[in-house]
């Protein structure tokens, strides 16, 4: 059986610079691809003059069409490009996947990203209005406006261009009562270091949050180098704990560094 996603051409309709650092990318023409409904699903997107997807969250989908917002910095296959003018190029992306999975029960989500997650907390939070729903969002931008008035939102600058502090923020969080979900996305050692926290001082379920390494301080900001959706698969086909699944998929980032 093939594991090889299915790939879509799509031209780039619509080029919008929202703030500094991102910039909102509008494909149309995109035949036959099916959007899983996970709010935080994401796609692999192959830009002109590259044969390397790097993955993007699906910030909103409707017939033939699909919004991307990429976070955009000095060097990437993918920000040198949507930095400049691209709008009527041909680009290819994969089948979405997707990863958010919040237990039933839940009476509240706890979301917590830099901006490479401000697109999938945007949507979570809008597709889940009867959840009382805490964010904190490390940005360097004002992104007032950019998520929903229903979520409160607790905004944090990064300690410095490229770096992240998270996982001390985490680590200072007075949690919610009664059962919910987290969920984070940001930096890859800023994650580990937040998933080992949640597995061993905060004891939470593996089934209670989903934290995804979507890129690296240590490399050249390559939005998550490694796609989780192989690992994870391969994993629970093998039987393996969702712990055991994680540290592979950091085992796998860590190797992409070098």
């Amino acid at each position: 059986m093939s594991t090889r996603s299915a790939q879509f051409e799509a031209r780039v309709a619509r080029r919008e610079p929202l703030t500094d650092h991102l910039v909102r990318l509008v494909l149309d023409g995109v035949e036959g691809f099916e959007s899983t409904g996970v709010p935080d699903e994401w796609v692999g997107l192959v830009v002109p003059g590259q044969f390397q997807s790097r993955y993007y969250t699906v910030r909103s989908h409707g017939p033939g069409e699909l919004t991307l917002d990429v976070v955009v910095h000095d060097v990437g296959l993918v920000t040198e490009w949507a930095m400049r003018d691209c709008v009527g190029d041909t680009v290819t992306i994969t089948e979405p996947k997707a990863s958010f999975d919040p237990p039933p029960g839940a009476g509240w989500l706890l979301l917590v990203g830099d901006l490479t997650a401000m697109p999938a907390i945007a949507r979570i939070v809008e597709t889940h209005p009867e959840l009382a729903t805490y964010v904190v969002a490390e940005v360097p931008d004002d992104l007032s406006g950019y998520l929903p008035d229903s979520a409160d939102v607790t905004w944090l600058q990064p300690p410095a261009a490229g770096q992240s502090a998270l996982a001390r923020v985490v680590e200072g969080i007075d949690w919610p009562d009664g059962e919910g979900y987290f969920w984070m996305a940001g930096e890859s050692a800023q994650m580990r270091a937040i998933r080992k926290h949640l597995m061993r001082e905060v004891k939470l379920p593996t089934s209670h949050y989903d934290v995804m390494g979507y890129w690296r301080a240590t490399a050249a900001r390559q939005p998550r180098a490694v796609d989780p959706g192989p690992v994870w698969r391969a994993g629970k086909a093998a039987g393996k704990s969702d712990e055991q699944i994680w540290a592979e998929y950091d085992a796998a980032q860590e190797a992409s560094d070098g």
